[in-house]
């Protein structure tokens, strides 16, 4: 019975031993398996990243169109980009298209010189010293506005809000409309207490709105740039305003907010960064020592051109962010009509016959001379698909 019963205690522990080796087995085949698929997901991370450096630094100059449509557009027509759509507007109308040329919307009309603004989900086009204002969103037409003074500037807000520039006999005069073109508040900037209204600019939000006023007298020149609260704290304030900063022998022709709580003033010596959700301050101020031949903004960067001294480069393009910080310097040989930034944060560069787009680092990636004009240029969401607005057709191509 004990030989017996060690055999059975022996038998159990050969098992427990086979067992054990077994797992040791599986653990050793999963650790194999985990080495290899972590082998493979790297690879494949170093990979997708080669080919993501290789095609950002990568420069096109050819392109094939993979789809075009026909356009037929009335003489003078100009064109916006509107939420990733075509906006399309000349003296007798306007109409919002995509890439395909399907139409969103239409509104007829009759005006001198139309001008446009956008902000998200609204635009405006209004008559420039005419007296009529139409508001569209996404879906189309939302309101109208007749004025009774000659229009200068007009600026919209996400939610619709509009911010209208007058003037008349020497006096400036700002109205603040709703989206459907309902008056909502007003106010006088007299020239002989204040200046010249030369710029509004308001929030997205709808609630602050600046304004640059140039003071002329006997030979000196000063701008003050003005901020209005619409909100509750400016309710506290003599007519609404918040803050005031002046600046001597300098002209502030425009200024804009970039975002809800930062709006920068672009003036002939200086450019200055506000910032402030209620009560905008001073946040930078910037010497500018060259004369600016062009600026241009998003939510994110702004950026100017200046004549370059170097002369085998025409033009220098510097690009900063909302903090004042340098991100950008180039220079530039092509003559231009338009340049900006993409949705993607690329720059363009634009006359009829040529386009160049560079990026943020300051790789050239495409440049291109043309048969036909090109008006106006979108990008796609795609690194290298973009959509051309040519003479009479729009061109969706990817750069080869």
């Amino acid at each position: 019975m004990a030989d017996k019963a060690y055999r059975v205690v022996k038998s159990d522990v050969g098992v427990k031993s086979d067992v054990e080796g077994m797992h040791e087995k599986i653990r050793k085949h999963r650790r194999k398996i985990l080495r290899w698929t972590a082998f493979i997901v790297i690879a494949a991370l170093l990979t997708a990243a080669g080919i993501y450096i290789y095609l950002q630094t990568r420069t096109y100059s050819e392109y094939d169109v993979l789809n075009s449509v026909k356009r037929e557009d009335s003489p003078g027509t100009q064109y916006d980009i509107f939420h990733g759509n075509i906006l399309k507007y000349s003296s007798d109308g306007a109409s919002l298209v995509n890439a395909n040329n399907k139409i969103i919307w239409n509104q007829t009309y009759e005006m001198q010189s139309p001008m446009t603004d956008s902000c998200e989900n609204y635009v405006v086009i209004a008559d420039r010293k005419g007296d009529t204002i139409y508001i569209m969103d996404i879906s189309g037409p939302c309101g109208e506005i007749k004025t009774t003074m000659p229009i200068q500037r007009i600026q919209v807000a996400s939610q619709g809000t509009v911010a209208v520039l007058m003037e008349q006999e020497g006096t400036g005069y700002i109205q603040v409309y709703d989206k459907a073109g309902t008056f909502l508040a007003e106010g006088e900037v007299h020239t002989e207490n204040s200046g010249y209204p030369l710029d509004l600019a308001i929030s997205n939000d709808g609630k602050k709105l600046a304004v640059s006023l140039l003071d002329v007298n006997e030979g000196n020149v000063k701008t003050t740039v003005t901020f209005f609260n619409f909100d509750t704290v400016g309710q506290n304030e003599i007519d609404n305003i918040v803050s005031q900063y002046s600046y001597s022998d300098i002209v502030v022709p425009k200024v804009e907010f970039l975002t809800n709580d930062v709006m920068v003033a672009f003036g002939s010596k200086q450019t200055v960064i506000f910032e402030g959700a209620q009560k905008p301050k001073v946040k930078k101020e910037m010497e500018v020592e060259k004369e600016i031949r062009s600026i241009f903004y998003n939510e994110a960067y702004f950026g100017f051109v200046f004549d370059n001294e170097n002369q085998e480069q025409s033009y220098q393009m510097k690009i900063y962010d909302l903090r004042g910080a340098e991100v950008l310097t180039e220079e530039f040989q092509m003559e231009y009509e338009e340049i900006g930034f993409l949705e993607n944060d690329e720059i363009y560069i634009r006359n009829n016959l040529e386009c160049a787009i560079f990026t943020l680092r300051g790789i050239q990636k495409f440049h291109a001379n043309f048969d036909q004009n090109i008006w106006k240029i979108m990008s796609t969401g795609r690194i290298r698909d973009y959509v051309f607005l040519m003479d009479g057709e729009t061109q969706r191509v990817r750069l080869k």
